[in-house]
């Protein structure tokens, strides 16, 4: 592999992927949303059972796709569960503005393993990979 490609399919990418963490359907979600990326084909749906108090009390995902955007929604579910909705807002907003900018030196530090990702950030087409279920976790969210 090439250094580019080792940067891009870091271990714990591969790892999510090969073993996806809350995957699965819930059973009476409070929020199902479907989305998909045209450009490659990728689909998640996302599970969200939502307290009325807005804690993300359960969250799942299905779909399919390549590593980086089932990995992406793998580490998604982990990092919002039991967060608020609009704890998940803010991380949503500054997972966002990092994924897309590629000379941020560092990753923030509420994103966590997200900082694995941050080869994708040399690939403008790959950005919609990992952003496919933070966009979806949006328009879920939203009512869109």
């Amino acid at each position: 592999m090439m250094e580019d490609d080792e940067d891009l399919y870091r271990e714990i990418i591969v790892d999510h992927s090969q073993s996806p963490r809350n995957h699965g359907e819930l059973v009476n979600p409070t929020h199902l949303h479907h989305g998909f990326n045209p450009l490659c084909g990728d689909e998640i749906e996302l599970h969200l059972r939502v307290t009325e108090q807005g804690l993300i009390e359960e969250i799942a995902f299905q779909g399919s796709g390549c590593a980086i955007s089932q990995a992406s929604a793998s580490m998604l579910t982990q990092q919002l569960k039991g967060k608020s909705t609009d704890q998940a807002a803010t991380l949503l907003a500054t997972f966002k503005t990092w994924i897309k900018d590629r000379q941020a030196l560092h990753c923030p530090e509420e994103l966590g393993d997200f900082e694995a990702l941050s080869g994708v950030r040399n690939y403008p087409v790959r950005v919609k990979c990992a952003l496919l279920a933070w966009t979806t976790l949006d328009e879920a969210l939203s009512g869109r």
